[in-house]
């Protein structure tokens, strides 16, 4: 891999199986009665967080306490930042505390490359999303969910996610979410179908390589993923459809919706999901849906960015693969 992780579109197709696999055999950990790993002790991972996350944030700090790095959380609430601190200064504030690792996540698009790219920082910096624009350790924890569902074994794509068709419905607009999605499952030779009203595509869709639908009945008895997100209503400052009722009636996956995937077809959301809009109660909590998973999923594969990107950066003898457990931890 390489140094920073900002984009999806930063991935090959051999840097995303890698994080895969090393998530794998780290998805075990989460089994085990004691969770940790001696392999970043001594690195430290700095939480920057310009705006509010719990899962992330939390799925981060869970990540990093596993691998034995130390995690210093930093919010903007309550800090220099809310009094008008720049990101140059609280970057070199991070440089001097030592930081081996930056997470960011901010609400303006591109802040994470700004950081990356500055010479503000020698650390590894991660984007936990920023803006509209990716969110690309999502993409990679929903791709791994995929994987282990329907590609890595006996699945007619052999080792990879090739050929798998994944619908993923509502708010494309606003949602980073989608985008590093698009990008990383393309990669991984997933078809990808975006399924919204048209008030909530992005000007450009056509660019993405995927393609669109406006008609969520008609895709999905072909899809065998069908990935729901959540309307981001603090986004927006106009009407997008008619009413939550409408919306749910044309976008929304309920029980009757539900009965017409195929047997092997899993349900996905990245979270906070919004019940009742979106997605109904009964879909959310069967036997399709994998979203508590995701985010049980979300801890080993951020474990295994961190790890793949300071054990790499720091001459490790590693070479990507999985640390060896602590035994008298």
């Amino acid at each position: 891999m390489k140094r920073h992780l900002l984009s999806a579109a930063d991935l090959t197709r051999d840097d995303a199986m890698l994080v895969l696999k090393t998530a794998e055999e780290l998805r075990s950990l989460a089994d085990r009665p004691i969770k940790k790993l001696p392999a970043l002790r001594g690195r430290t991972v700095v939480n920057l967080f310009f705006e509010d996350s719990t899962r992330t944030r939390i799925s981060f700090e869970a990540a990093a306490k596993r691998l034995s790095a130390d995690v210093i959380n930093f919010s903007a609430k309550g800090s220099s930042l809310s009094k008008g601190e720049s990101l140059k200064d609280t970057a070199l504030t991070l440089e001097a505390m030592g930081a081996d690792a930056v997470v960011v996540r901010h609400g303006a698009s591109g802040a994470p490359h700004r950081l990356a790219h500055s010479g503000w920082v020698r650390s590894s910096v991660v984007n936990a999303g920023d803006g509209t624009h990716e969110h690309p350790t999502q993409a990679l924890l929903d791709a791994f969910t995929m994987w282990r569902h329907l590609g890595k074994d006996g699945a007619r794509s052999g080792d990879n996610l090739e050929g798998r068709r994944v619908a993923i419905v509502g708010d494309v607009l606003h949602s980073r979410v989608a985008r590093s999605n698009a990008l990383l499952l393309q990669t991984l030779g997933a078809e990808v179908t975006l399924v919204a009203p048209p008030t909530l595509f992005p000007v450009g869709i056509d660019t993405w390589g995927v393609e669109t639908s406006y008609d969520l009945d008609a895709v999905l008895p072909k899809a065998d993923v069908v990935m729901m997100l959540r309307v981001q209503r603090e986004r927006m400052n106009a009407s997008f459809f008619p009413t939550a009722r409408e919306y749910s009636r044309r976008y929304g996956l309920d029980g009757k919706r539900m009965r017409a995937l195929q047997d092997h077809t899993i349900v996905m959301h990245p979270g906070p999901m919004v019940r009742g809009m979106e997605i109904t109660a009964d879909v959310a909590d069967s036997d399709r849906s994998v979203i508590v998973e995701q985010v049980t999923n979300g801890v080993a594969v951020r474990m295994a960015v961190l790890y793949l990107l300071l054990s790499g950066a720091n001459g490790s003898d590693h070479h990507g693969e999985a640390p060896e457990s602590e035994t008298d931890a």
